[in-house]
């Protein structure tokens, strides 16, 4: 049955690779510092008491789009946004710029926008770091993939950047505008993201990996916000490590290890 994208698609090509997959936390937590999202998609959600749960759940969407037909896609995107049009509210104190009662709603345009565009920045740059760079044209097709996503989740073209430039322009402006507020909320669940994943004993070394890897590529007014420490050391280290996955681990892993299973599945 078709899908919405095709093995030659960028976004197929960003996603299919595991260590994209590191690039969760990070979108969770860009979207967890922006005060009113955090109040529609977490607070009000129940996202709080296990937030991985909606990583997970949002992978699955995702992947539906993705990999699925396109009838599923439009089957969970439907659901997703019918549980959208129910959250409403406001916020209960003050958060940065944002009074006590600001409105909140999770089919608000700007504020799915910036759902979208932590995934989509997160995915990029944590494959530009560990793969491979991506072309002007490569990003405005990538972005030209996530705008199908977008209007699956309720947005218009109107309400998205049109090309990829526009795009990083929307975010850096986002970041420095002062928008972004980390509420002593959303630094709990940071807490748990980053310092408790679920994840067994065995796998503590990879864990504190991902856990640099997530507090290093995070904007640094947003990490310095969450209270995470950093220093020029550590990012060394990162972008060294960066290097060599990307130069001389990445390019020699078969497909079997490097790529997630949808990948492996769709390519057979």
């Amino acid at each position: 049955m078709p899908s919405y994208f095709d093995d030659d698609s960028m976004l197929r090509q960003v996603i299919r690779e595991w260590v994209v997959a590191f690039s969760g936390p990070r979108a969770l937590l860009l979207q967890a510092a922006h005060p009113v999202a955090f109040a529609g998609f977490f607070a009000h959600t129940g996202a709080l008491a296990d937030p991985y749960a909606r990583l997970r759940r949002t992978a699955q969407v995702m992947d539906t789009i993705a990999w699925g037909p396109r009838a599923e896609a439009d089957r969970v995107t439907r659901r997703v946004r019918a549980m959208h049009r129910r959250v409403r509210g406001e916020l209960s104190e003050p958060a940065g710029r944002y009074p006590a009662g600001t409105p909140y709603a999770a089919d608000d345009p700007a504020l799915l926008l910036w759902i979208l565009a932590s995934l989509v920045d997160s995915a990029v740059l944590v494959y530009e770091r560990y793969v491979r760079g991506l072309s002007r044209a490569e990003k405005d097709a990538l972005w030209e993939d996530y705008k199908v996503v977008g209007r699956l989740f309720g947005l218009r073209d109107g309400d998205m950047p049109e090309r990829s430039a526009d795009f990083e322009l929307y975010v850096r402006d986002t970041i420095a505008s002062g928008d972004l507020h980390v509420t002593d909320a959303a630094r709990t669940v940071a807490i748990d993201i980053v310092m408790h994943p679920p994840a067994p004993s065995v796998a503590k070394p990879l864990v504190e990996l991902v856990n640099q890897v997530t507090i290093g590529l995070l904007p640094r007014s947003v990490r310095r916000q969450y209270g995470f420490a950093w220093d020029p050391l550590r990012g060394l280290a990162l972008r060294g490590g960066a290097e060599y996955t990307k130069r001389l681990v990445v390019p020699f892993v078969p497909g079997r290890l490097r790529y997630i299973p949808q990948a492996r599945a769709a390519a057979a």
